[in-house]
């Protein structure tokens, strides 16, 4: 158990958490650190009675293109990532969203910093390449599906009921999460759209699991397997006669 407590902790004290995006690159990403900064900001500035996470919004976006039809495999893989990972400068940024008035000159930087931290984001993820016209629109189209499920569920949070034009929104209902189980769920997605084919090379950057959870599960394999143990040694000893019967035959 210590063991497995250190390790948590040298994990969260070794995390790369966002900050001053100049000079970002794609080895300065830590998605398992942006997941928590993601999970922790509360969409519209905080303008909801309920908490409503990043990167819940950001899940059920990618989760909606991956259940759309017409798609090559690869093509729904990393349409699904993209939309998983459209929100992340937020985590350096803040999320314009909220409002504010900005200068001409603040907003042109925001810009430059948005598209710069864009960059280093999905090259750490493995994407390279730009979208096609084509799949740009489908990206739009479902984060306008995804705005207005959350008008219909989500009812006076950071907007008014007219706020936008009409637009159909996704099928599911959205429940908010408490951050913790957010960030969870965002790493497993993340995890899902970038893991390597069999014996291909590793995850990209941050994206494998906390040192404390390996020993957790090590720790569990290794009571189940003492458990085991015990059993049989329970059977050895109070069934000896048949025991030895078996071994004869």
């Amino acid at each position: 158990m210590n063991v497995s407590t250190t390790g948590a902790a040298r994990s969260r004290s070794a995390q790369r958490w966002p900050g001053d995006p100049s000079g970002l690159t794609a080895a300065g990403i830590d998605f398992e650190a942006l997941a928590h900064v993601l999970a922790n900001t509360c969409r519209w500035g905080g303008r909801t009675r309920r908490f409503y996470s990043v990167a819940q919004r950001a899940v059920v976006a990618s989760e909606a293109i991956a259940s759309l039809d017409g798609l090559k495999p690869e093509e729904r893989r990393t349409l699904a990532l993209r939309a998983l990972l459209a929100d992340a400068r937020i985590a350096w940024l803040g999320d314009v969203e909220a409002g504010g008035s900005t200068s001409a000159r603040a907003a042109e930087r925001h810009r430059r910093d948005g598209a710069a931290i864009d960059r280093a984001v999905l090259e750490a993820a493995g994407l390279d390449g730009v979208p096609t016209p084509e799949q740009n629109d489908l990206l739009r189209f479902v984060a306008r599906m995804t705005d207005a499920a959350e008008r219909r569920d989500l009812d006076g949070a950071g907007f008014g009921r007219d706020a936008g034009v009409a637009f159909p929104p996704l099928k599911r209902r959205i429940r908010p999460v408490e951050p913790g189980k957010a960030a969870r769920l965002w790493l497993k997605r993340f995890r899902e759209l970038t893991a390597p084919p069999a014996g291909a090379g590793a995850s990209p950057a941050g994206a494998q699991a906390p040192a404390g959870n390996a020993t957790d599960h090590e720790e569990k394999n290794d009571g189940a397997h003492l458990a085991r143990t015990q059993r049989e040694e329970t059977q050895h000893g109070t069934e000896p006669e048949s025991q030895g019967r078996a071994r004869a035959a």
